[in-house]
C-alpha cells in the first residue's frame, strides 16, 4: 500500500522524503512545500491554523518513554495582526491512542502525523516483538525526516506502550508466549493492561485508532486455509478492535471517536488475499456498524472505518503482490495517481474531529475511487473505447 509521490509529509515504503521548503508564511498559515501531487497535507496544514490572537507553540511533554524528547517552537510572524481563515480541524487538547505502529511507513504512522498536525497528543501501542527496534529508531533519529509536520516541527510521541492486541488479559496468554524471549523485558502488554496503564498515566483519551492486521496464512487460498490460520486472522485483524473498544471506552471522553482500517477485500474478491483475511475485513466492517450503535448509545462515542487503497508498506509486502495491486489501482481508478498515506491520515483527522460529529457507523473509501469500478478498464476488451488516460 505505498506512496511514492513527493508531498512533504508523505510516507513512502522505500524512503520518506521531506521537502526542503518547509516554512511559516507571514499570513499566519502553517504550510509546507509540495508539488502538484502533494496538496492534501498543505490543505490539512491550512485547516489547522490557530486564531489571530494565538501564537503557535509546541511544547512537547516529557514522559518516561526511553527515547529523546524534542521541544520545538514555531511562531507565525504576523499571527497577532491577521485573522486565520478557513474551516479548521482542531484537535488541540485531545489525546489519541494508536494501536499498531511499528515503523514510519504505514497508515498508522500517517494517521498519527495528521492527528499531531491538528494538535492531538499521540500515544502509541507497538507489538511487543517490534518494540525495541521501534524505540531505538526513534531515539537514534531514524524517523526524524518522516516526523516533520506542516509547521516544520517534529511529531512528538508522548509515550510508547508494548501491546499484543491478540490477548485481552494476562490469563489469555499461553505459557509459550510468556516465556518467549521476544517478550522478555516487557510487561503489561495485554489489551486490558495497556488500557489500565493509559488510564494511570493520562486519565482519559479522546481518540482510539486500530491499525492492526495479521494473517499467518495470507498467501494461502481460502480453500487451503487451516482453521487455526483462519481464526488467527479473525482474532488479530477484527476481534482485536472489539477488544480495544471494550477496554478503552471506559477511559474515553464522551464525544470521542474511534477508527479502524479496512480494505476492499471485505466486499470484493481479491485473489491472493487469502488465509481468512478477506473474512476478517468483512467482520471488521460489520462490527463497525454494531459497535457504532452500542458505543454511541451507551458512551456517545463515534465508530467508523476507513477502507484504504493499496500502499506498499512493510506489512503489506507480506501479501507478495502489493506492487501489482498498486499498478492495477493506478491503471483503473477514476483518479490515476498513486495513493499516499497522508491522504488516509488526513481523512482520519477529519473523521475524529468535530467536523464529522454526525458521522458514525460508516466505511469511508480512500482509494482514488477504485471501489466504484465494476471492471478493469486496462483490459484489452476496452481498447477501442478511447477511455481517457494519462501517464503517471
Amino acid at each position: 500500500m505505498a506512496a511514492t509521490a513527493s508531498t512533504a509529509l508523505q510516507i513512502t515504503a522505500a524512503r520518506p522524503t521531506i521537502s526542503s521548503t518547509c516554512r511559516i508564511f507571514k499570513a499566519g498559515v502553517a504550510s509546507v512545500g509540495a508539488d502538484s501531487k502533494g496538496t492534501s497535507c498543505a490543505k490539512l496544514a491550512s485547516a489547522c491554523r490557530l486564531s489571530s490572537v494565538q501564537q503557535f507553540q509546541c511544547n512537547l511533554i516529557s514522559s518516561p518513554a526511553k527515547f529523546r524528547k524534542f521541544s520545538v517552537k514555531a511562531v507565525s510572524e504576523s499571527s497577532e495582526t491577521k485573522p486565520a481563515s478557513g474551516l479548521p480541524i482542531n484537535l488541540k487538547g485531545k489525546k489519541a491512542f494508536i494501536a499498531g505502529i511499528a515503523d514510519d511507513n504505514g497508515y498508522g504512522w500517517a494517521i498519527a502525523k495528521s492527528l499531531a498536525a491538528a494538535g492531538a497528543e499521540i500515544l502509541v501501542g507497538t507489538w511487543v516483538p517490534a518494540l525495541n527496534i521501534f524505540e531505538s529508531s526513534l531515539r537514534r533519529g531514524k524517523f526524524d525526516k518522516s516526523r516533520v509536520l506542516p509547521d516544520g516541527s517534529l511529531m512528538d510521541i508522548t509515550k510508547v506502550y508494548p501491546l499484543d492486541a491478540v490477548f485481552d488479559t494476562l490469563d489469555d496468554v499461553p505459557e509459550d508466549i510468556k516465556t518467549n524471549k521476544r517478550y522478555a523485558g516487557s510487561s503489561k502488554w495485554t489489551v486490558q493492561e495497556v488500557a489500565e496503564s493509559v488510564k494511570q498515566d493520562f486519565g482519559s483519551i479522546d481518540i482510539l485508532v486500530h491499525s492492526l492486521a495479521n494473517g499467518p496464512e495470507v498467501n494461502k487460498p481460502l480453500l487451503e486455509t487451516s482453521k487455526k490460520g483462519y481464526l488467527a486472522a479473525i482474532s488479530a485483524s477484527s476481534y482485536s478492535y472489539v477488544s480495544l473498544l471494550k477496554h478503552f471506552i471506559p477511559i474515553m471522553n464522551p464525544g470521542g471517536s474511534s477508527i479502524s482500517l479496512s480494505y476492499i477485500a471485505a466486499e470484493r474478491i481479491i485473489p491472493g488475499y487469502g488465509g481468512g483475511m478477506s473474512s476478517a475485513k468483512a467482520a471488521l466492517e460489520s462490527d463497525t456498524k454494531v459497535l457504532a450503535f452500542e458505543a454511541g448509545r451507551k458512551h456517545k462515542i463515534r465508530v467508523n472505518a476507513i477502507s484504504a487503497g493499496p500502499l506498499g508498506s512493510r506489512a503489506a509486502k507480506a501479501i507478495g503482490f502489493i506492487d501489482t495491486m498498486i499498478e492495477y489501482s493506478i491503471a483503473n481508478a477514476p483518479l490515476q495517481k498513486e495513493l499516499s498515506a497522508d491522504e488516509v491520515g488526513n481523512t482520519a483527522a477529519f473523521l475524529v474531529s468535530p467536523l464529522a460529529s454526525a458521522i458514525t457507523g460508516a466505511v469511508i473509501y480512500v482509494d482514488n475511487g477504485l471501489n466504484a469500478m465494476a471492471v478493469g478498464v486496462d483490459s484489452p476488451v476496452f481498447k477501442d473505447l478511447n477511455i481517457p488516460t494519462h501517464k503517471h
